[in-house]
């Protein structure tokens, strides 16, 4: 299901090649999926009102810019959220799972110093991210009610408590 249109106002879509991706996998668990739109923090209650009538039983935000509302409109609906940076989860939010920027921001001063040297960008080549962080907040699943299983919480590359 979808809810909103991506040219509603000024709403944004998750991106296409991550819905695909989203919807793939859900498929194979058995789960449905629903898409719903926000850009800015006007349209967040209405998101997590949508969210919630229709007890949607987890939510993974997109690559918003940062946000306290998005946690706690998260919280206040008690609805498991996984978010695109860690940032989130150390304001509140129950977990993350990005790319680990300590190492793109090390590439980006190798690059700078390139280009510094005389390379051409366009020659350089592009890096994709390897290195990924989950972070977990354990008092957060606490407050939501959810057990995190060990093995969760053994891979995990932080846990807040």
């Amino acid at each position: 299901m979808r809810y909103g249109s991506p040219n509603d106002d000024d709403r944004i879509p998750f991106p296409q090649d991550q819905s695909k991706q989203v919807l793939e996998a859900a498929r194979a668990l058995g789960r449905q999926v629903v898409f719903v739109y926000a850009s800015n923090e006007r349209h967040y209650e209405e998101v997590f009102a949508t969210i919630a009538e229709h007890r949607v039983g987890a939510l993974i935000v997109g690559a918003f810019p940062f946000t306290h509302k998005i946690v706690q409109l998260a919280a206040h609906y008690r609805i498991p959220t996984i978010y695109p940076r860690r940032d989130y989860v150390d304001a509140g939010g129950l977990m993350s799972y990005a790319v680990g920027y300590a190492e793109v921001y090390r590439q980006v001063g190798i690059y700078t110093g390139r280009i510094l040297n005389g390379e051409k960008p366009a020659d350089l080549p592009v890096i994709l991210p390897t290195k990924f962080d989950l972070v977990i907040n354990l008092k957060t699943a606490k407050a939501l009610g959810l057990d995190v299983p060990p093995s969760l919480l053994a891979i995990a590359d932080e846990v807040i408590e």
